[in-house]
């Protein structure tokens, strides 16, 4: 086994281990993509991760054995603008909260799958499938880089703050590109940085299964989704509370205030097209 690829399988050991845990020990309290410190919402208001993240009115809708596993940074479905009968996939689909408001958007006739490499994670997505009654939702265990899903057989695909988990992204979006339908598309929520990170921080396994060693320089997650073959690749920052951008200037292990954290990480929302139709 190479050097490589021995520290890909540790990656992806200490994610796997990370959402399984979560997943096992879920109380039905609301959490985020870097656990209890949360990455993406303000744990010291009164606006839940959910409120702060997403768009969508429906997601009041869903009951705290969804929300409370959304482990996101973003909210790619209402980024993904999704119309009535399409198939998305969700890569990394965790408890399923994406999964469930996509199905709402696509309708009884679209279909939605969810791929997920923890066990336990698809086992609880099952579960709030049958208690929301949610017949067009599927979910898959499986890598997202190597996809369970066969050829041009999808119109979207999302993903909420699980690509920078990858240890190979490019191959994440060579398998995005060829599960995509010619002119479908890609809406990512992510965790990006604007400088490289030191490599103290990019060999963490704590950090990285925590959404921060595993995130790349955001012109490199550009230039990665197009050498994979899509266009109009377009990335916008998402302003996050500044309770937030400390938080995540502290995981990196980084000593800077509030007016220069954000130049460091910041939340992504992703869009690209695969060519033709």
């Amino acid at each position: 086994m190479s050097e490589n690829t021995a520290q890909s399988e540790k990656v992806r050991s200490a994610v796997r281990k990370h959402y399984g845990e979560i997943a096992r020990e879920f109380d039905g309290a609301e959490t985020s993509c870097c656990g209890p410190s949360s990455c993406c919402g303000d744990p010291q208001t009164n606006m839940s991760t959910v409120q702060l993240l997403y768009e969508a009115p429906d997601v009041d809708e869903l009951p705290t054995d969804v929300t409370g596993l959304s482990l996101g940074c973003g909210d790619p479905v209402t980024l993904a603008s999704l119309q009535l009968g399409q198939t998305v996939l969700d890569l990394g689909s965790g408890g399923g909260i994406d999964c469930f408001l996509a199905a709402k958007r696509v309708g009884p006739d679209g279909r939605v799958i969810g791929v997920d490499m923890t066990a336990d994670m698809i086992s609880r997505a099952r579960a709030n499938a049958r208690k929301l009654g949610a017949e067009n939702v599927e979910f898959r265990l499986g890598e997202i880089e190597h996809l369970p899903v066969a050829d041009e057989t999808v119109d979207v695909v999302i993903s909420n703050c699980v690509i920078n988990l990858s240890p190979d992204k490019e191959q994440v979006f060579r398998e995005t590109f060829r599960v995509l339908r010619p002119g479908g598309h890609l809406a990512v929520s992510d965790i990006v940085t604007r400088v490289e990170l030191p490599p103290e921080v990019r060999e963490n396994l704590g950090t990285w299964a925590e959404c921060v060693s595993g995130a790349l320089v955001d012109k490199d997650y550009v230039a990665a989704i197009e050498k994979a073959g899509f266009i109009n690749v377009a990335i916008a920052e998402k302003h996050l509370e500044d309770a937030v951008i400390a938080d995540g200037a502290d995981q990196l292990g980084v000593d800077v205030d509030l007016d220069t954290a954000g130049s460091i990480v910041y939340s992504a929302a992703v869009t690209a097209t695969k060519p033709g139709a």
